[in-house]
């Protein structure tokens, strides 16, 4: 049994990893800088925090807790995602929570971690949202938590233990609060992973009542995304899901909207129409636990896409040392067309799909403010989505444009844009780019 738990987590952590090649990756244009925060209270499990705070914040900013996948850190969540970024441009607040434990999985199966207050990973989280409320001046309606795989797991869980405090939740790739408990000290339970647990809508919903009894108050809407291919996660836990919060917030299953927000993605919504419904469900037909996170889609869901910076952050009770030194922020330049510049490209390649990752670097002296990267795709190549930028037209001969919150390049500065496409058997890479008309060197 310990062999084949400790199969399942190195496959876990493999495919996290990988995954993490199809997030949305950026640098900050700001000067703020990640911070780990310490003595923040309560914390049972020995977990780390991290801190970003933009330069400017909402005179009542939202709070984000950003939870990592297995094998992930805090500083690996932040960097390799648009949660920060989007944080400088909207001005609210980012706690990064960062498991210790060796397996790097946080703890959603133990009977301590499915209890209100019962102890491990959920109190020392909720710990540190208290610590950032205490110091500044957070809306108390307007915080959410998102996670990826085990984060999203956890997701699932701090939701049904602390609905008086997260209004909303976004969980990439998890499976509903209680699934994966077990009774025996393993954090690994291969029943539900392989989509195996089956209840009815009634019990996945009491078990979410019976983590805070007696609670009676209003409970927080749930952004469910899950790949139909999921090897590791199986997708029957997305529908699982979807039984469990229908239940928990009084809904028919029976969906109240249905669209196709791009290809190969079904959108459903549960008791609403709108963009805040109570339920939102998006299924990704042929795709992987390496799914695409879409931050923005998560922010609008949450509605912490609404609310613009408008004052520095106060200063607060000096109990954090940053991790890294703030870099000195860039003057706004004009834009050399000639600039140098390298490109990093990666594929993940399956059946007749792909996700390709790209990193564009400046390499010039002076910042690009305003970019097109153009390429040509392989035969039989043809994108059918795309992250932080547009992409024109979808095969052959294509453009990739900048968006509203990545057109500046800082000189030695870098962007990561993405996309999803399909193939008809060549996975290859492009064989040559240019930036603004000049072709670059390829990492």
């Amino acid at each position: 049994m310990k062999k084949t738990i400790r199969l399942w987590c190195a496959a876990l952590a493999a495919v996290a990893l990988t995954a993490l090649a199809a997030l949305s990756v950026a640098t900050p244009a700001s000067a703020a800088a990640l911070t780990e925060v310490t003595n923040f209270g309560t914390n049972p499990s020995n977990l780390r925090m991290y801190l970003y705070v933009p330069d400017r914040v909402a005179a009542r900013p939202g709070l984000l807790v950003a939870v990592h996948y297995c094998t992930g850190t805090g500083p690996a969540m932040h960097s390799g995602t648009q949660f920060a970024a989007l944080a400088d441009r909207y001005g609210y607040i980012v706690v990064y929570p960062s498991v210790t434990r060796s397996s790097q999985c946080f703890d959603v199966s133990s009977p301590q971690a499915l209890r209100r207050g019962g102890g491990s990973d959920p109190v020392g989280i909720m710990s540190m949202v208290d610590h950032v409320r205490q110091r500044y001046p957070v809306d108390p309606a307007r915080i959410f938590v998102t996670g990826i795989s085990s984060g999203a797991m956890m997701t699932n869980v701090l939701l049904g233990l602390y609905p008086d405090v997260f209004a909303a939740g976004a969980a990439f790739a998890g499976v509903p609060f209680g699934c994966f408990a077990t009774t025996n000290g393993s954090e690994w339970n291969s029943e539900c992973a392989n989509g195996q647990v089956s209840r009815t809508p009634q019990q996945w919903g009491d078990l979410v009542r019976n983590a805070y009894p007696g609670y009676s108050g209003p409970r927080p809407r749930m952004q469910t995304w899950h790949g139909t291919n999921d090897e590791i996660l199986r997708y029957p836990n997305f529908g699982e899901q979807i039984k469990q919060w229908t239940n928990v917030h009084g809904l028919s299953q029976t969906p109240t909207f249905t669209d196709s927000p791009q290809s190969g993605y079904t959108r459903t919504r549960y008791g609403g129409s709108g963009g805040q419904a109570p339920i939102e469900a998006i299924s990704m037909q042929g795709v992987s636990h390496n799914l695409p996170v879409d931050a923005a889609q998560a922010l609008r869901f949450f509605g912490l896409d609404s609310t613009s910076p408008t004052s520095p952050p106060p200063t607060p009770t000096p109990t954090a040392t940053p991790t890294t030194p703030p870099p000195t922020p860039t003057p706004t330049p004009t834009v050399p067309p000639g600039a140098g510049c390298r490109v990093w490209y990666a594929v993940n390649a399956w059946n007749t799909g792909l996700t390709a990752e790209v990193t564009i670097t400046n390499t010039s002296a002076t910042a690009v403010n305003g970019w097109s990267l153009a390429f040509i795709l392989p035969g039989g190549q043809t994108i059918t989505n795309g992250w932080n930028a547009t992409y024109s037209p979808t095969s052959g001969a294509v453009t990739a444009r900048n968006v509203s919150y990545n057109g500046a390049i800082a000189a030695n500065g870098s962007v990561s844009i993405g996309f999803q496409a399909n193939h008809t058997g060549n996975s290859g890479r492009p064989a040559s780019f240019t930036l603004n008309g000049t072709p670059c060197s390829v990492a």
